[in-house]
């Protein structure tokens, strides 16, 4: 089957176009739906198989990034939400659309959903980062990290600090669920140190998954880095490629295979 993708949107969220180009691209069809539609029954999560909620600035974070736009989830939304999780279906976070998973509480240890267990705090550096990192996988569970090992793409915010209190980290591990951390170039741990580690997560943490694996938050963005043209070293890769007799490929797989993988989930089904 074709999944139908539900690009979540709603006042201060920029970045739909780009989550629908890259689910459109894996082969999902899409529809960017304020939050107001589904809120008004013109639109009904239950058409759909996979929600995206893209990042951005939601109500202007200015009651904490992502938790305005979780409370009007909780407070109109948060039936249809669990019957739509409860059905085995796929939801991805990026960015500010992490801040709100993590604020509906779609990660506890326990699979008990609407419980809270981590917050995103305000970068160590204590200003907006704006930068490429590095991240490696860490999980063999999660449905849309399959087949990655480690990639290169942006992050972009002020408010992307991973931090649990001990008992809940290790859950986390004991459960699989943490999917991405921080690393360099090699893939070796960034130890915390800024900027491989850039807003001081902890352990490095920069996406974690439920325990199911098919919800899934990150920090980083994969929609904005599935092309290579998109990435700062691409002229000296292309000139050295060009040197060697070789050519660039379109596509970042590694950040676009986040996208095929939960577009292929839906293939027999």
């Amino acid at each position: 089957m074709i999944p139908k993708v539900l690009i979540m949107s709603g006042y201060g969220i920029n970045c739909e176009k780009e989550s629908a180009h890259a689910f459109e691209k894996a082969g999902a069809e899409c529809e960017i739906v304020h939050i107001n539609d589904l809120i008004s029954k013109k639109k009904k999560m239950s058409d759909y198989n996979i929600i995206m909620f893209p990042g951005g600035f939601s109500y202007g974070d200015d009651t904490g990034s992502g938790n305005a736009f979780a409370n009007k989830i909780k407070n109109n939304l948060w039936e249809d939400l669990l019957e739509f999780i409860n059905s085995g279906k796929l939801i991805l976070g990026v960015c500010n659309g992490f801040q709100v998973m993590t604020h509906l509480g779609l990660f506890a240890t326990d699979g008990d959903y609407g419980k809270r267990i981590s917050s995103l705090e305000s970068n160590t550096s204590n200003r907006y980062e704006c930068l490429w990192v590095n991240i490696k996988n860490n999980n063999s569970n999660c449905i849309f990290t399959k087949g990655i090992e480690q990639t290169h793409l942006p992050i972009a915010h002020g408010e992307g600090r991973f931090t649990c209190d001990k008992n809940t980290l290790e859950e986390l591990k004991k459960n699989n669920q943490i999917v991405f951390t921080y690393c360099n170039e090699a893939g070796d741990d960034a130890e915390n140190v800024y900027p491989i580690n850039p807003n001081g997560a902890l352990n490095d943490i920069a996406a974690i998954c439920d325990k199911t694996g098919r919800l899934m938050g990150m920090m980083p963005h994969p929609e904005r880095a599935i092309y290579s043209i998109s990435e700062p070293e691409f002229h000296l890769k292309k000139e050295i490629a060009k040197r060697e007799n070789k050519e660039i490929p379109d596509l970042i797989s590694s950040n676009f295979r986040i996208f095929q993988n939960a577009v292929d989930y839906f293939k027999d089904r």
